[in-house]
Order: structure tokens, then sequence, then C-alpha cells
């Protein structure tokens, strides 16, 4: 909590397909769908050029286009998992236990 009493959030982005995006778009843009049995961590990026690479490379090259969602997290609980650096000082990413991303 800030001393405003107000929650302290984080800004991270997700790349996503358009599958993944008419889902979100479907909850109401309020959640992400769950994980799939294979994919048992959620993967939120920490910057947006980081996310807009995975999109343009991956996911325009699986699925003809790709989106960049940023939301917001709350500070305490993304708290309990470290950033993992996946490549140059850009690649930045947390990785969530799918049971705990929801």
């Amino acid at each position: 909590m800030t001393r405003d009493g107000l929650a302290q959030t984080i800004p991270l982005y997700r790349p996503v397909g358009p599958k993944e995006l008419d889902l979100v778009r479907d909850s109401g843009w309020s959640s992400f769908p769950p994980r799939l049995p294979e994919q048992p961590i959620f993967y939120p990026v920490t910057n947006e050029e980081y996310a807009t690479q995975i999109a343009r490379d991956w996911n325009v090259k699986s699925s003809g286009s790709g989106y960049v969602l940023r939301f917001l997290v709350d500070a305490v609980f993304l708290a309990r998992y470290p950033i993992q650096q996946v490549g140059t000082s850009v690649h930045r990413e947390y990785w969530i236990p799918a049971e705990d991303s929801r």
C-alpha cells in the first residue's frame, strides 16, 4: 500500500495472438484465459519492447497477427516472484505458476 492507502501496481505486458486476445476481450478485459496443461507457467514481461518483439516474431508467424496487452498487477503479489532475465537486459519476465495466475 502507498501512503494514501491505495495499492501499488506494476505495469506488465503480454504478447498474444488473436485467439488469446478474443478470450481476454470475452472476459471483459479482466483476465487472461487459464493456462493449458502443457503451459504450467504464465510469462508476463516487464517492458513493451520485449512484448512487441515476441508478438512480432512469434505470434505473427504462428497466427498471422500479434498484439501487446498492458495490464497492472498488485506489487505485493508480484514481489513473490523474482524477475527472470532470459536474454539481453530487455528480455525480462516473470514466471508465475499457472495456479497462481488466476
